[in-house]
């Protein structure tokens, strides 16, 4: 998760440490008239983000480009996943959804995807939980709705692409992963006006609210992607438009 809340002046060139791929997963309860998500609060001697509620997620793995998967993104979601990335393998937005996936059930225990297609064939290290449960992500109900850049300067850099997913994309929950001693010590479902009174990052705050824009207007694909990001001491905004190209 990534947090470009507080400015400061930017280090020299030589001492900037590059942000690494990351993703994150928003899980929205669909049962509800008031829409609600899933937060988890970090524990306390994290290093990064300590004692405050953020959405299940993390760094990219080799594994997860490695990962099998049902389903396909949107092509409009995948242009704009590669749009200003340091990255440009046309497989990329792919694993940085699965990276959203697998930080998810390492957090919270909650298994992304179905068990109508069996269990995923030869799934690396990183997924076994995923092939023993019999369970293989799927990737057609996943949104792309921000990406933010932790500010140089910061003792971990990130740079992190936000995914929503309905509820109903959970395949199974296994118990264990949620608690005293684990990253997540508690996790919760919340509404905007619940999540506002909690302890959070300031880019989580902005995120909520782009995520709330996006909600009202259905969560459509077509809509500019908002990206966050700190240059030379400003805090910038700009949108991610880039189309598919077709053949």
């Amino acid at each position: 998760m990534t947090e470009p809340h507080t400015l400061v002046a930017e280090p020299p060139k030589a001492q900037v440490m590059r942000p690494r791929d990351a993703a994150t997963l928003i899980i929205l309860d669909s049962n509800r008239r008031k829409p609600r998500f899933l937060m988890g609060r970090r524990h306390s001697r994290q290093v990064f983000m300590a004692d405050l509620f953020v959405f299940p997620g993390g760094a990219f793995e080799a594994d997860d480009r490695r990962m099998s998967a049902v389903g396909t993104l949107d092509r409009m979601m995948e242009a704009r996943l590669l749009e200003r990335s340091q990255r440009r393998a046309a497989d990329h937005p792919r694993a940085l959804a699965l990276t959203a996936i697998r930080e998810t059930f390492e957090e919270t225990g909650l298994l992304i995807g179905s068990k109508d297609y069996g269990a995923p064939d030869n799934a690396p290290p990183a997924w076994g939980a995923f092939a023993s449960n019999g369970v293989i992500p799927e990737l057609e109900g996943l949104h792309f709705v921000a990406r933010a850049i932790t500010p140089p300067g910061r003792s971990r850099r990130f740079d992190t692409r936000f995914f929503a997913v309905r509820d109903t994309a959970i395949a199974q929950e296994v118990p264990g992963f949620v608690g005293p001693d684990a990253e997540f010590v508690e996790v919760t479902w919340v509404t905007f006006a619940e999540a506002e009174k909690l302890a959070l990052p300031e880019i989580t705050r902005i995120i909520l609210n782009e995520l709330a824009l996006r909600l009202k207007a259905g969560l459509p694909h077509a809509a500019p992607v908002p990206m966050f990001y700190q240059s030379r001491g400003k805090r910038l905004r700009d949108e991610l438009v880039a189309l598919p190209a077709f053949p």
